[in-house]
């Protein structure tokens, strides 16, 4: 076994983590959040998301959040933007990088976004045009890669198939997202060999749930995979 001489973690922590708080977290608390993730070292950090607060109630500051930010220099900022909509509010507050995201499930796709794959990829083609003529970096995720709440076990024909059409509208990095933690390393291990096919090494991450305590495991599995 392989390990890495180097890891990058992208902590999305302030996004991810604190949109689903059922109670109001204040702006400055985000903040605060994001300025100790970087004083402990973090270079990316997923800060927000501009979404409807209709949706997101939590999210609904997140033009506040980013303008509070003291920024440091080689710290990367980025926010989820999951229609043209969302990149268009979410300019002002000069992001590094946005984020769009689709499922490797259609039933996610349709539950979560009322979409289908297909049709979640047209929407973020106008996304992904827009931030790279303004020079703004372009990650995507797929989620439910490896398990899906109303599917079960995905295929990673289907994380090919996304990774593949987000490679086709100029996403530039994806992350491979075991979205409800049920992951094991040898699952995770075919869902990057298949994004594989579409992006090099450097361009693939990881994001794991420690669900059922696999969390770890399959971080490792990922990062040590060697074709």
């Amino acid at each position: 076994m392989k390990l890495p001489h180097r890891v990058k973690i992208v902590d999305v922590g302030p996004r991810d983590g604190l949109q689903n708080e059922k109670q109001p977290v204040p702006a400055e608390v985000k903040v605060g959040l994001v300025h100790r993730l970087q004083d402990a070292g973090v270079k990316d950090i997923e800060v927000t998301s501009f979404v409807s607060p209709k949706w997101v109630p939590q999210m609904a500051d997140a033009a506040e959040v980013m303008a509070l930010i003291e920024r440091k220099a080689g710290v990367r900022y980025s926010v989820l933007t999951p229609n043209l909509k969302g990149f268009e509010a979410a300019v002002a507050s000069r992001p590094d990088e946005v984020v769009v995201f689709g499922a490797a499930s259609e039933a996610f796709s349709q539950r979560n976004i009322n979409c289908s794959i297909a049709e979640s990829i047209e929407r973020f083609a106008p996304v992904v045009e827009a931030a790279r003529a303004k020079g703004i970096h372009v990650r995507g995720a797929i989620s439910t890669a490896v398990g899906c709440p109303y599917e079960g076990e995905v295929a990673p024909e289907r994380v090919e198939l996304v990774a593949r059409l987000m490679k086709q509208i100029g996403v530039q990095q994806i992350g491979v997202c075991d979205t409800i933690g049920v992951g094991t390393p040898v699952k995770v291990q075919r869902a990057m060999e298949a994004a594989l096919r579409h992006y090099d090494i450097d361009d693939i991450s990881g994001h794991f749930h420690d669900t059922y305590g696999q969390a770890l495991a399959n971080t490792l599995a990922a990062s040590t995979w060697t074709s």
